[in-house]
């Protein structure tokens, strides 16, 4: 299968690509053609299968604490294939042998595999992702799983090498199994012309920008492929897991980063304009872009090229002023663009759509990123309010997952803030005061 956020080790600007935005738009592509939500989309490019899909490990480093890893020979795993493998065994721990059996491929790409597997000691049911390793460094994704905790974040359980009769090392995450992804659960309601209820669309967006506020704020981590193949759903409590760090990264600033980066739906405008000093609202945009697509049960922006992606975009947002674009990237402001007028959000979606949602999508989908909401303004944003109630259900009659037991996210987030993202009745329940929490 292929993977939309190009083949490419460490940070190296794709110049291709940005030769290709150099060229000039085609003004036809513009405004003679209908806008894309109102049209099929075609196939998209990034169609992993949709449990937990895999991106290159970026600037692979072999691992310096070995307190969970060890090292086994095993083969290519098939249905029935066992392997066995010892944790512990440091700072006076007990060392313990643990056995999976390898049942299923549930994603696969050109970097590696996703397999289903069951625990023979415990009989529980993991995820392990298994990536090519370069013995010469150490390896991002694992370094950032061991410092992520989070209910809407996937976690790590611990990780081991493994090699080949051709000698060739792998690295092998454990995880936890979470059997639905965002995507599946949209294909089902496509499948069966209906749209998702709304209940869901926002139990899941406003999960997906909780744990992404974890993320931005806490080990300052951009993920850079919020797409809904990498959005895991629990279907009996419908709780949901941001998974695949394999392109994530920490943001330093001044750092350059790639470009290239980010499936081609959800991409960034800036990410097009091949900026490199970029923030974690590319995230944000990505979100929104998610949010959208539950709405409308397709793609917002289903560009078939770089190009066509940013067509895509104008068609709806309009043409960005030249401010707009010194935002996305200085070196673009005298890039001439068709003047297209921007459409209407309300005439996009159909006219039941409620107005909350509609003013979230707007906030959310800016060209300049710093006017986009973050994640955790997102999460306070009255499209969410039905789910602060403290009547509120699910269609099936049972409680919505846990939503509002905060920690290290609300750190420096304003009093304000705080008292919108609390529900009242959690308030009075409640003896910790939510207004000044520790570390505020």
């Amino acid at each position: 299968m292929e993977l939309d956020c190009g083949n490419y080790h460490g940070e190296k600007s794709n110049e291709r690509e940005c030769d290709v935005m150099r060229q000039p738009i085609p003004i036809y592509n513009m405004a003679s053609l209908p806008l894309g939500p109102h049209q099929p989309p075609p196939a998209p490019p990034h169609d992993i299968a949709p449990a937990l899909s895999l991106a290159p490990p970026h600037r692979p480093e072999m691992a310096d604490d070995n307190k969970q890893s060890s090292v086994v020979e095993v083969s290519e795993p098939v249905t029935g294939h066992i392997i066995s493998t010892t944790i512990g065994g440091k700072n006076g721990e007990q060392k313990q042998t643990i056995s999976y059996m390898a049942e299923r491929v549930v994603g696969s790409g050109s970097f590696g595999i996703v397999f289903q597997a069951k625990c023979l000691e415990s009989g529980e049911t993991v995820a392990i992702k298994k990536v090519l390793q370069d013995k010469r460094y150490k390896n991002r994704e694992l370094q950032l799983m061991r410092s992520m905790d989070h209910p809407n974040v996937i976690s790590l359980k611990h990780c081991f090498f493994s090699t080949t009769v051709r000698d060739e090392l792998f690295l092998n995450l454990v995880m936890e199994y979470v059997p639905e992804s965002l995507y599946g659960v949209l294909r089902h309601y496509s499948s069966v012309n209906h749209r998702m209820p709304l209940i869901y669309v926002k139990l899941y967006t406003y999960q997906i920008f909780r744990g992404l506020a974890y993320l931005h704020t806490v080990p300052g981590i951009c993920h850079r492929d919020v797409k809904p193949q990498n959005v895991l759903v629990d279907p009996l409590t419908h709780q949901i897991k941001i998974c695949d760090f394999g392109s994530a990264k920490v943001l330093v600033k001044g750092e350059a980063n790639i470009s290239y980066i980010c499936s081609r739906y959800y991409r960034a405008p800036e990410l097009i304009f091949c900026a490199t000093e970029y923030t974690t609202s590319i995230d944000v945009w990505s979100a929104g872009c998610v949010l959208a697509e539950l709405l409308l049960g397709q793609p917002l922006f289903p560009g078939e090229s770089a190009v066509d992606q940013l067509v895509q975009i104008i068609k709806v947002l309009g043409t960005p002023t030249r401010e707009e674009i010194r935002c996305m990237n200085p070196n673009y402001t005298e890039f001439r663009f068709p003047q297209i007028k921007a459409h209407p959000w309300h005439k996009i979606f159909h006219k039941r759509m409620p107005p909350e949602a509609i003013d979230l999508i707007s906030r959310l989908l800016q060209y300049s990123p710093d006017f986009r909401s973050s994640a955790l303004e997102a999460c306070a944003h009255p499209f969410f309010d039905e789910l602060r109630e403290s009547n509120v259900r699910l269609p099936n009659g049972r409680h919505l997952p846990p939503l509002f037991n905060f920690k290290q996210e609300l750190v420096g987030a304003s009093p304000e803030l705080i008292n919108r993202l609390i529900p009242e009745h959690m308030k009075r329940q409640s003896s910790i005061s939510f207004l000044h929490p520790a570390g505020t």
